[in-house]
């Protein structure tokens, strides 16, 4: 029965998702693990399981097979003596997305995730070299589709919903497009579900889920989602971008209690990046979702709660402290709070664009979007760095790139080194001084129009997907006007605000209400920068706390 197993070889590293443990790191684990032994065919952790165990392989070979026993299996990879299994679920609290099961009949270390973290705390370099591992073998499982199913047409407003979801938080899954895949019919009709009745989810093989909102997928998923704490938290972060991730990460780790709300993913809109080159101490560069990811795992390990999705909806003020309201009917209270809700980028303004919203227009430029357009042609729209960084990245799979520019000059508002970078690309094509005017095809994207500001002129740009950075609005309609803001929508803070003056620098025009990063006004619209507001604004809630009774800083 298990005579497959018995053939495989391990697999190699090439890109050091598999690394080998020294002998070392292996002593510091066994002191704290289980040594047992293993036969062929156990299985160590199914799919779909929370709160598995972390192994280390000390003889023999363990395979790791997505859909084991199924019409449908796929072996991922296989480790052999030093090596270790699972993937970023392990740390996050996620279910397994495939099967462990021994090939080789040998020995294995056990240990609990609680161990595990035990153990990488006192030993930064092996917990450096995990989290490392687990993050590129994340990017391996997004590659190939491996995890869930989301079953339905592209050209659905819920698909798209599910989907983005699914890209925006690191969750590798695989789409079955009722519109194009001829078994797709025969899979709903064997489900027992109706055209009509899609998008649907598919967990672990067996639990369907119909059309599930975002909070009821993350649940399922093991995403951490919005509850509301019990008492009163000394700080609530609306934001879970870089700068609410910062404010998360040193108020936990100064003792405060914290809690941090984000819509839709943890990273905000530097989560969307597929590279950022200029982050101080990355002199490689680091995409934005892996930058978020290690800042997450970081906020956790000091004690500060997560939640996603988690909709701010209002502010209110209730005996000395503030409550933020939230999207499913409940709140959070506060002693207080930090806006870091951010910004978002800008719709175009071309007609029939809610037409391809749902197929061909894209708002960040990850991994996953790459996929979906494979090797078609696409366009970037803006000129600054978020649409340099998109060029550049989805010039590796894409065709062409087609990036229009209203500008005359790269560097007008974008960093030297993408300038440099995008002329020296063969296949992106830069159309400066020029605007879409027109989106044209059938519900998916076939062509732009694009004009030339200075001569008129205008031309057909073939391109099958359209990625829009044209600048931002701020995340602030959930304030109403509760506090003050510039006249485009930004928070107004410390010496800006007219009446009453705060007392502090990042303070609004409530006390105890603070703003940092890009929904402050006046805010450098860099990650480095919203990072240190974000660290900034600990010791300025610091300081407001202790005029009240009974806080220590640092208490825990």
């Amino acid at each position: 029965m298990h005579e497959w197993l018995r053939t495989l070889e391990e697999t190699p590293d090439l890109q050091g998702a598999f690394p080998r443990l020294r002998e070392s790191q292996v002593d510091a684990l066994r002191a704290h693990g289980e040594h047992r032994h293993t036969r062929v065919g156990e299985v160590l952790y199914g799919e779909a399981v929370e709160g598995y165990d972390f192994y280390v392989v000390l003889s023999g070979k363990v395979a790791v097979v997505a859909g084991y026993g199924s019409q449908e299996q796929q072996l991922i990879t296989v480790h052999g003596p030093g090596r270790f299994v699972g993937e970023l679920g392990l740390l996050t609290g996620q279910a397994s997305l495939a099967t462990a099961v021994v090939a080789e009949e040998g020995e294995v270390l056990e240990l609990s995730p609680a161990d595990l973290r035990g153990v990488v705390e006192r030993d930064p370099m092996l917990g450096d070299l995990v989290l490392r591992a687990y993050l590129l073998r994340r990017s391996l499982l997004i590659g190939i589709g491996v995890g869930f199913r989301i079953i339905g047409s592209s050209y659905s407003a819920g698909t798209h919903r599910l989907r983005e979801f699914a890209a925006r938080n690191r969750q590798p899954h695989r789409f079955v497009d009722l519109d194009k895949d001829p078994a797709a019919e025969r899979l709903l009709s064997g489900l027992g579900v109706r055209p009509e009745e899609t998008p649907i989810v598919i967990l672990g093989g067996q639990e369907l889920l119909r059309d599930p909102s975002n909070a009821e997928l993350a649940r399922r998923l093991g995403v951490p989602v919005a509850s509301a704490p019990p008492g009163l938290l000394d700080l609530v972060v609306v934001g879970a971008g870089p700068t609410g991730l910062a404010a998360a990460v040193y108020a936990a780790s100064e003792g405060m209690s914290v809690v941090a709300l984000e819509a839709v993913a943890t990273g905000g809109q530097a989560g969307t990046s597929s590279r950022i080159e200029n982050y101080l101490g990355f002199p490689s560069g680091i995409s934005g979702a892996e930058l978020a990811t290690r800042a997450a795992i970081q906020a956790q390990k000091f004690g500060a709660r997560l939640s996603v999705p988690a909709t701010a909806t209002g502010l209110d003020e209730e005996d000395g402290h503030y409550a933020v309201r939230v999207e499913d009917g409940g709140s959070v209270c506060g002693r207080t709070v930090l806006i870091a809700s951010g910004a978002q980028y800008r719709r175009l303004p071309v007609p029939r664009l809610a037409d391809f919203e749902a197929t061909s227009v894209y708002y960040a430029a990850t991994q996953q979007e790459a996929q979906w357009c494979g090797d078609a042609p696409v366009a970037v729209v803006g000129g600054g760095n978020s649409a340099g960084q998109a060029a550049l990245f989805l010039s590796h799979t894409a065709s062409r790139v087609s990036l229009v520019v209203r500008e005359r000059d790269l560097a007008e508002n974008m960093s030297r080194y993408l300038v440099t970078e995008i002329e020296r690309t063969a296949n992106i094509e830069v159309s400066r001084h020029s605007e879409i005017r027109e989106l044209r095809g059938d519900r998916v994207l076939r062509a732009l129009l694009v004009e030339d500001s200075e001569t008129g002129t205008c031309r057909e740009v073939e391109a099958r997907g359209l990625f829009v950075f044209i600048g931002v609005t701020p995340c602030t309609r959930w304030l109403g006007e509760k506090v003050a803001c510039d006249a485009d929508g930004f928070v107004l803070t410390g010496p800006d605000v007219v009446d009453p003056i705060p007392s502090s620098l990042l303070e609004t025009s409530l006390p105890g209400v603070f703003a940092a990063g890009d929904v402050r006004s006046g805010s450098t619209k860099r990650v480095a920068s919203g990072v240190g507001e974000g660290a900034m604004v600990v010791r300025l809630v610091y300081e407001h706390l202790a005029q009240g009774e009974g806080f220590a800083y640092g208490r825990r």
